[in-house]
């Protein structure tokens, strides 16, 4: 296990708290603690503009769940590289992981203060695992890599996970090229899971949501089609069901009551 309480310290002094931000607003709508008013207000602002986008955070983390047992379960994954980590909160990917598989690697990504401030709380293992933390952007893939390798083994399958991150990546081609290049540097049997929020027609107060957000708030957001998210499997075997809402991937009928479709689309593909 990795200590980092100096990390910690000096993320917190790089935190804005004048501002509202995504992790936090999440946080909020989690009914997590790690928020200022700032980010309720930003928060209730967009849920009056679009009521039903507290429920993202709720799907996105349930198939956050559902993947990760899944590919450990199923799919006898051992090793997760999970990119865009946000702020820790009940079952992270370990905990899944490690409650199926207790020799389970887990390796956590991201380059938000925020997240890096309270990092400590995703640095718990098993003693036959082990999970690491790296203070880094998404599209430093090489860096990414080469850091992880340092917990996780790189011939062997590994499922990546791109949670709600990707979002943050406006240009489509970079956007495609990170997912690709990282990808490609992991061996058969490896696994993208990955989620994004989306645009369609009969949603337009999604829309109206995340252009308040991107006026007021940070970082800025990219809502991408359906069919552009699942681009993002291309080369892969998507499994089945497809890019399908968040709340409809191999849920069941235990699982919070949410609507039929929340604009968080999210799949899981296999690198033959």
């Amino acid at each position: 296990m990795t200590e980092i309480p100096a990390a910690s310290t000096e993320a917190r002094k790089r935190i804005k708290t004048d501002q509202p931000h995504t992790a936090r607003i999440w946080n909020y709508w989690l009914g997590g603690k790690d928020n200022y008013e700032v980010d309720q207000a930003a928060g209730d602002q967009i849920r009056t503009l679009h009521p039903g986008i507290g429920d993202y955070a709720l799907a996105d983390r349930q198939f956050l769940g559902r993947a990760v047992q899944y590919l450990a379960g199923e799919r006898g994954i051992r090793q997760f590289l999970d990119i865009g980590t946000g702020l820790p909160t009940a079952d992270n990917t370990h905990e899944v992981a490690q409650r199926i598989a207790p020799e389970s690697r887990i390796v956590y990504v991201d380059n938000d203060p925020i997240v890096l401030a309270h990092a400590e709380a995703l640095l718990t293992s098993t003693p036959e695992g082990r999970t690491d933390y790296l203070d880094e952007d998404l599209r430093n893939v090489d860096t990414i890599l080469e850091q992880a390798a340092k917990t996780l083994d790189f011939s062997q399958p590994v499922a990546l996970m791109l949670l709600g991150v990707v979002i943050f990546i406006e240009d489509d081609d970079e956007a495609s090229g990170i997912v690709r290049r990282l990808m490609d540097r992991l061996p058969s049997g490896s696994h993208l899971a990955l989620s994004h929020t989306i645009t369609r027609p009969d949603m337009p107060d999604v829309d109206a949501a995340v252009a308040f957000w991107n006026e007021h708030g940070t970082p800025k957001l990219t809502q991408r089609t359906p069919e552009h998210i699942a681009g993002f499997f291309d080369g892969l075997e998507l499994l089945e069901p497809g890019v399908v809402s968040c709340n409809r991937w191999r849920s069941d009928d235990s699982e919070t009551d949410l609507p039929a479709e929340v604009a968080m689309f999210g799949g899981v593909g296999l690198k033959a």
